[in-house]
Formats: structure tokens, sequence, C-alpha cells
């Protein structure tokens, strides 16, 4: 199979040329809306999200049928200046445990009937360390883009995507930085929960990683080349894959909303498919949404990655589009309208 982008300028060119939702679908979505047996807003923000999802899907009264959850895992050179409370085997020894059914996501996944895949990228290589080198060369990061891209089911009618390695809330930390501006200390929490001295000393490496790459300012893919992973490029890759076919994303937490912060630099309206899954506990999170515009689904409190605070709001649009698209109008029930 044929890549369907092998440079940064085509991959840009093809979020660039990516079609919006369904006007008509839209106007037929509110239309219906407006018929349902409840008082207008009755369903609060359900009702907006019906619509929304009516538009990307093409029919007034969608269904959702065929969610996919993706877990990207890759690990980081930077993992080796002690930013994580875990060493960086866990990586390979959660993918295993993904694989063999056993974390949170793969619950989550089937408790909202969600297909769920795994995409290890080069486990055995890190990313160079990005406080000495970019953490990835061009040729590494278009790669990491089109697994992501390639990983995305054309048949989905949902895409949920999630990471897992060790030392990426570093990277998603000074990815953040570099898009959004402030002081590292500003985007730098405790991801898998480093103590005091733990996060001081992984605030530093941000700082250092923003001072030696001055580019990653003003080009956010260039950001996700020098700063990022190649799970963060397999996010994004899969984000924008879903943006070109119309498939409506949830997006996960911290890690997951700086990838695709890239995505959204680099085009404005390339997340105009997607709606924020929740709200993490890591800190910076709140604020990255904030900048994106987007409102979260769902706040409990989550901060474990994988995808699965993003795996639980599909329960939240999935109640969304099933009332919107099962409910009858009062004129099929028989009710008198207000």
């Amino acid at each position: 199979m044929t890549a369907a982008f092998s440079s940064i300028s085509e991959f840009k060119s093809l979020l660039q040329n990516a079609a919006g939702p369904d006007e008509a679908a839209i106007a037929g979505a509110e239309e219906r809306n407006a018929q349902l047996t409840k008082p207008q807003g009755a369903l609060g923000r359900l009702e907006d999200l019906a619509i929304w999802y009516a538009g990307w899907r093409g029919t007034p009264k969608p269904e959702i049928t065929n969610p996919q959850v993706i877990i990207f895992a890759g690990n980081h050179g930077v993992a080796a200046r002690g930013v994580s409370a875990f060493p960086p085997e866990v990586t390979v020894q959660m993918v295993a445990n993904f694989e063999h059914g056993g974390a949170a996501i793969n619950q989550l996944s089937k408790a909202f009937g969600a297909s769920m895949d795994v995409c290890a990228l080069e486990l055995d290589r890190p990313t160079e360390d990005f406080t000495k080198a970019p953490a990835m060369s061009e040729a590494e990061l278009i790669e990491a883009l089109v697994a992501g891209w390639d990983a995305v089911n054309s048949e989905a009618d949902l895409l949920v995507t999630g990471e897992m390695g060790i030392g990426n809330t570093t990277s998603a930390s000074a990815i953040a930085a570099a898009l959004f501006g402030g002081e590292a200390a500003d985007w730098t929490g405790r991801g898998t929960g480093v103590d005091d001295a733990a996060l001081t000393a992984k605030t530093e490496v941000v700082a250092e990683g923003l001072q030696r790459h001055p580019k990653a300012a003003q080009d956010s893919l260039e950001a996700l080349r020098c700063l990022g992973g190649r799970e963060l490029a397999g996010m994004a890759g899969a984000i924008a894959r879903a943006r070109v076919e119309g498939i409506p994303v949830i997006l996960d937490g911290f890690i997951c909303c700086a990838a695709a912060a890239t995505l959204e630099h680099a085009v404005s309206g390339a997340l105009d498919h997607a709606v924020a899954g929740h709200l993490s506990a890591e800190g910076a999170h709140g604020q990255v949404l904030k900048n994106l515009g987007k409102q979260p689904l769902i706040s409990v409190g989550m901060r474990l990655g994988e995808g699965s605070g993003a795996a639980l709001a599909i329960g939240v649009l999935k109640g969304a589009v099933a009332c919107h698209s099962g409910m009858m109008t009062f004129a099929e029930a028989g009710v008198a309208a207000g």
C-alpha cells in the first residue's frame, strides 16, 4: 500500500484540503432535535453533541455502531533523565498487558462496544533525548505519522487515540510550552506521580528542551518532531486521518491533547471533528483545553492515559446520539407540542 503522504508538506496539504461537516445533515439534525419529545434544550449539551456528530457523519439521524480505540506506544530517550516514577521497560510490559486484555482501556473499550488496536512503534529504539538532539529526524516523524494514519479503520464511526510511553508527559509538557508560551513550570506536572525533587528536575528538562529547539515555538510539527515521541506522532497521524475521513474523535488527556494541538496549530480547524473526552487531573490539561477551545465531556479525576478518559466518554456521546436518533417526535408519539 502506498503511503498517503511522504513529506510534512503533503501531510499538511491533506489537512488543509479536508472537507468540513455536512451542512445539510446539520440542518436536518437541528430540525429533528426541535421536534423530539422533550422541552427545547432539556438534554443540554447532549443535543449539541448529537447535531455535531450528525454533521460529521453526513446524516441527520446517525448511529454509533463501530467505535475504534487505538493505543500507540513509544519509548523516549529523555526518560533516562529520571522524569518518570517508572522505568522505560514498563512501556513494553504494558503493551503486553494491553494485548492480553488486562488494562483499564481494555475494560472500557469492551464496556462501550469499541474495537481496540495496539500500535507499538519501535519500542527497542527510543527517541533521542530532546535536551541533546531532536527527538526524531523528519523521516522518523513521517514514519510515525504514517503509522498512525494507517492504523485507523476507515469503516469506524468514532475514534479514540490513547498512548503508552514512559517519559511522554515530559514531551507533552515541552510541546505545550512551545505551542502556547509561558514557562516550563506552567506546563510540567507530576505525570506518573513523581516526587517534588523529580518534578523540579523534570521542569528543568522541559526548559532545556525548549532552549535547544527554538524553532519549535514557530512550527508546531517541528515541535512534534523535536520534542515529541513516536506515540504522540502516531496519535496525531490517526487524528488527522479521521479528519480527512469525517470520523469524529474523542480526545483523551494531556498527552493526547498536546499531540492533537500540533495539528490545530499547523492548520486551523484541523480539530473541528474532535471533542474533549475528559478533564485530566494532570495540572496543565485544563489550560491546553482552554487554548483549544474544547469543553470536556466529563471530569472524574482520571490521569491514567491509555485513552481511558476518552473511552469512558464514548458512553456520553453514544447516549447523545441514541436519544437524538431513537426518540420519537411529538407527531410520531401523538404528544402535544409546547
